[in-house]
């Protein structure tokens, strides 16, 4: 039986990645095009799709169908922006010293946090479950880090970079759709609040390991 990590690091075609997404091969190859969708080009220029991020990319497009509204464009903006600023990141010293398995556990944690994210902003008020489990991630992404001797300013830089990018898109969201002063400002908010929680995890995490 094909093993866990194995099963990640298998490399699709174009025409099976499409199949496991359940859309034209047209589509997949316009996605990849635009940076929707990580792809690497052999020499001789076909496309191969990691496993990992056609199971990513389609629990994002699953996630998405239960989002409706203003988290809805949120949503579909920041995970394509977040796709693209990870390609183009990808050499930086904070994303480029995690092996395979750890870039795994990354991206389990990123989609953690992006469900937690659309459940969190889609409510007026309340949400201290959300924040329970949102620091949670900030306290295993920390750890992890630990366990890999990373200082605590490289092991924040990950979830700047993923905040930067989330509250961008969410800053810009006005100019492209009529959305209402007060509707994105409750979307930053909560943004920010549920993110606040991410980092002060982490933070304390580090500082219990100096006790």
């Amino acid at each position: 039986m094909q093993d866990e990590t194995s099963k990640h690091n298998e490399w699709l075609g174009l025409h099976d990645a499409s199949k496991a997404l359940g859309v034209h091969p047209t589509t997949l190859r316009r996605w990849a095009d635009t940076g929707e969708i990580p792809v690497m080009l052999t020499p001789g220029g076909h496309r191969r799709f990691s496993r990992s991020d056609i199971e990513q990319f389609a629990d994002d497009r699953t996630r998405l169908k239960v989002a409706s509204g203003l988290e809805k464009m949120w949503a579909e903006q920041a995970m394509v922006q977040t796709r693209k600023e990870i390609v183009s990141h990808r050499d930086e010293h904070w994303l480029s010293v995690f092996d395979e398995a750890d870039r795994e556990h990354k991206r389990q944690l990123g989609r953690r946090l992006m469900g937690l994210m659309l459940q969190y902003i889609s409510l007026n008020e309340g949400g201290d479950s959300l924040l329970a489990e949102a620091q949670a991630i900030g306290r295993e992404h920390a750890s992890n880090a630990i366990g890999l001797g990373l200082p605590l300013i490289e092991a924040m830089q990950a979830v700047l970079f993923f905040r930067d990018t989330l509250v961008e898109v969410a800053m810009h969201l006005p100019e492209m759709a009529h959305v209402r002063p007060e509707a994105n400002m409750h979307l930053l908010r909560r943004i920010n609040t549920l993110l606040n929680a991410v980092q002060l995890a982490m933070a304390d995490t580090y500082d219990r390991t100096k006790r």
